[in-house]
């Protein structure tokens, strides 16, 4: 078996932290068998070096080895790529194409960012790890493939399931080895040897002497949290490397190349609503509903007066807070002009007695104010009735003034018991 620090020095890993020799020691012990291997840690900690190692000390070394960016592929052609696809399966498959599981037959693919997957494409992968059959899209053939499988994602995986947004059995299933790299911040003694080693390789690059930090600023580089680990330190080093023309860099320097230490302060954050969040949204989605309900409740009323009696000036004396409640608060002549449209100027006494029958009828005055029901079921029920009886139970013709298909009425009434 080959040692940690030669596979170190094959890959080009620098470090000699604890976990993570751990973390290659697991992936050294893994890498014969073909059992799947998740692979854990925080964005930029260098997580797709473990893959290759599992491949090139693997007996897999002379296939295949593909690594797919899951969350890099749109939700909508993940399936194509990863399965394959018959010609005609979809707009623009204009030839039968073969997914990674069939072109790495006997290889070894990995899949990065997996907890960004769509629930339907991880339905997909767990028969894969299970049985070793994939379907391409389109086709209903079965195919076999025989690809051991590395998996690494930054997603809290716990959360992720008890969110829904991922598989507990398929978590389950490429976890059997699981392999944490840990944050830069973790490996405090690696920070230095990184950017040196950094420092190194741009000074090559870039055709320049390489940069050397102060004690001062070998400190600050040590304290600093490196929220993007590996790669911000990368990046800081490249920076510093082509921009400052003095090559010993000082802490000021440096600092000024760091976000703000305030920014990297560790800082609590609500990524779900509590159950009293959703109840206090309740509460408000219910008291808009019932006074949007009040308010129509009194606009009726308002209504009724008018009908009832034609004179807009008492009417408006008598309801002036009913007024400013519905119309605000200004009651000008533009507002009175609003009401008259509403009210009937003049009423012969035929008019009068027209609107007393239907007064009685209706119980316009004092059951105006009745609370109604806000059951959908009661309503459609209602409606349905209501067209019956207007048209003599003839379905048909309810059913086109009711919107909707004879068949629908028909299993309506036999719902309802009409």
């Amino acid at each position: 078996m080959e040692s940690i620090q030669a596979t170190k020095q094959r890959f080009g890993i620098i470090g000699n932290s604890a976990t993570l020799n751990r973390a290659i020691e697991k992936a050294i012990q893994v890498s014969p068998t073909d059992i799947s291997v998740l692979v854990t840690g925080e964005s930029g900690v260098g997580k797709e070096s473990i893959p290759k190692i599992i491949h090139q000390l693997s007996h897999r070394k002379h296939s295949k080895y593909i690594a797919v960016n899951c969350g890099a592929i749109p939700e909508g052609t993940i399936d194509s790529e990863l399965f394959g696809h018959e010609k005609g399966a979809f707009t623009g498959a204009t030839a039968t194409r073969s997914g990674y599981f069939e072109v790495a037959d006997g290889g070894t693919i990995f899949l990065d960012e997996v907890g960004e997957l769509p629930l339907t494409t991880q339905v997909r992968l767990l028969r894969v790890l299970e049985n070793g059959e994939f379907i391409k899209v389109g086709s209903s053939k079965v195919q076999k493939t025989n690809v051991r499988i590395v998996a690494a994602t930054n997603v809290n995986m716990f959360e992720a399931i008890k969110k829904e947004k991922f598989r507990e059995d398929l978590y389950y299933r490429l976890s059997t080895v699981e392999i944490n790299l840990p944050p830069l911040r973790e490996r405090q003694e690696d920070i230095h040897l990184l950017f040196r080693k950094f420092a190194s390789d741009f000074a090559l690059k870039y055709k320049m002497p390489t940069i050397k930090l102060t004690e001062e600023a070998i400190q600050n580089l040590i304290k600093y949290r490196w929220n993007g680990n590996i790669r911000q330190l990368r990046n800081v080093a490249e920076q510093v490397s082509v921009l400052e023309e003095n090559r010993t860099i000082s802490a000021t320097t440096l600092n000024g190349y760091l976000p703000s230490a305030s920014n990297n302060l560790p800082a609590v954050i609500k990524t779900s609503k509590s159950e009293s969040d959703f109840s206090s949204e309740r509460e408000i989605l219910y008291k808009v509903l019932f006074d949007m309900k009040a308010d129509l409740n009194d606009l009726k009323k308002l209504t009724m007066e008018l009908m009832k009696n034609g004179n807009v000036k008492d009417v408006q004396e008598d309801n002036q807070s009913l007024i400013e409640k519905i119309y605000g608060e200004s009651t000008s002549e533009d507002n009175l002009e609003d009401l008259q449209v509403l009210a009937i100027p003049e009423k012969s006494e035929a008019t009068k007695n027209h609107i007393k029958e239907t007064n009685d009828k209706y119980h316009f005055a004092e059951e105006i104010e009745e609370e109604e029901t806000l059951s959908l079921h009661d309503k459609e029920l209602e409606l349905i009735k209501k067209s019956l009886e207007r048209h003599s139970g003839k379905r048909k013709l309810a059913a086109e003034e009711l919107g909707i298909s004879e068949r629908t009425l028909y299993r309506k009434i036999k719902q309802f018991d009409l």
